[in-house]
């Protein structure tokens, strides 16, 4: 069994199934998000490497430049190849105050091959409202290069793609929902289990009246929180505490199956039922040599190229594990390890055993 997949399998099988986790790692308040910001904008600076004449708009994006700053110059009369558009994108956190810096992203979008060492003049990053609210500026970080030339090339890493650290600051607050008399929070995984124990863990710390609860499951999504008259003018701090608690998450069992690299998550809890499994493995070969048949001396005839296929099929002798009632994943990677079974074997095994329906878990693969 590979090293990597041994590895996710233990990780998988020393996590406690009933571990208890911060309401901050399985809810968010309502209306505090963030919101993604978009520009375009021009990087210079590069070394012959930025984008060709047939890239009509970054030319004319130059000329927009240089015409604002007093010079007038047609865009079809120029030819720039230390130019090259980009664009831009970046994440406006909740509650971000103007003069704080982000990270953006710079990203080619004409025919340049390069944007190593240059230089991203002053762009508007803007909201789907199509307000302004960072401006970015800076030179670019692309942790890659191209050297050589021709069909003797090396390339690292994404030369095309690069980052600004704080390279952006924010002008504008984004819009975000504060917090108020009711709050609302949202699972990031929708549950009911989840939704009510959160709900109940809330009404034990911060208890309300019988008719009147502090908090209240609407949905598997969503729970409704009243403020307590103690943090009336202090609703920060009740947000806060309340990112504090602790709840025992409920999850589905599930079994996650990467089939190109051969990877396999599964829990501990995720039960088996009673089944035998036989296992073996089938290889046919092909293979394909080629004869030449050449006549003799002064003989009529053609000298002819004759292939010769040979197939050869071996099988496997085919291995048998039996799993008795209340068998968990742990006892499944055990017994296929034990009998030399691969990644891919499991893989396959994992999927009989779900149309079987002796698997007791969703089985996804992605």
């Amino acid at each position: 069994m590979p090293k990597l997949m041994r590895l996710l399998l233990a990780l998988c099988l020393l996590v406690p199934a009933d571990a208890a986790t911060r309401i901050k790692e399985l809810a968010s308040l309502e209306g505090v998000r963030d919101n993604q910001l978009m520009g375009y904008g021009v990087v210079v600076g590069l070394n012959g490497t930025g984008d060709k004449r047939q890239t009509v708009f970054s030319a004319q994006a130059l000329t927009n430049i240089l015409k604002r700053m007093g010079v007038s110059v047609n865009p079809t009369a120029i030819q720039v190849r230390n130019m090259a558009a980009v664009m831009v994108t970046a994440t406006l956190p909740p509650f971000a105050q103007p003069g704080t810096r982000i990270d953006i992203t710079a990203a080619a979008i004409g025919d340049a091959n390069n944007l190593q060492g240059g230089l991203l003049l002053l762009t508007s990053l803007q909201g789907p409202d199509g307000q302004v609210y960072a401006a970015a500026q800076g030179p670019l970080l692309t942790g890659g290069f191209v050297a050589g030339g021709g069909g003797n090339a090396q390339t690292l890493n994404h030369p095309t793609v690069g980052r600004i650290p704080s390279g952006a600051i924010i002008e504008r607050s984004p819009p975000t929902v504060a917090p108020s008399e009711t709050l609302r929070l949202q699972l990031r995984q929708a549950d009911f289990s989840t939704a009510a124990r959160i709900a109940e863990v809330l009404n034990a710390h911060f208890p309300g009246s019988a008719t009147s609860p502090t908090a209240r499951a609407e949905s598997s999504g969503s729970v409704a929180v009243q403020l307590p008259a103690a943090f009336l003018t202090r609703p920060v701090e009740f947000v806060a505490e309340i990112e504090n608690l602790t709840v025992e998450a409920d999850r589905a069992q599930k079994v996650v199956i990467n089939e190109r690299t051969g990877t396999i998550v599964l829990g501990k809890e995720v039960r088996i039922s009673p089944v035998a499994i036989l296992h073996g493995a089938l290889s046919v070969e092909v293979r394909t040599t080629f004869d030449v048949s050449q006549p003799n001396a002064l003989a009529a005839g053609d000298t002819t190229v004759v292939p010769k296929v040979n197939v050869d099929a071996k099988e496997a002798r085919a291995q048998n594990v039996v799993l008795n009632q209340g068998a968990t994943v742990e006892d499944l990677v055990r017994a296929l390890q034990a009998i030399g079974s691969t990644s891919r074997d499991i893989i396959a095994v994992l999927q009989n055993m779900r149309a079987a329906g002796a698997l007791s878990a969703e089985l996804e693969v992605i």
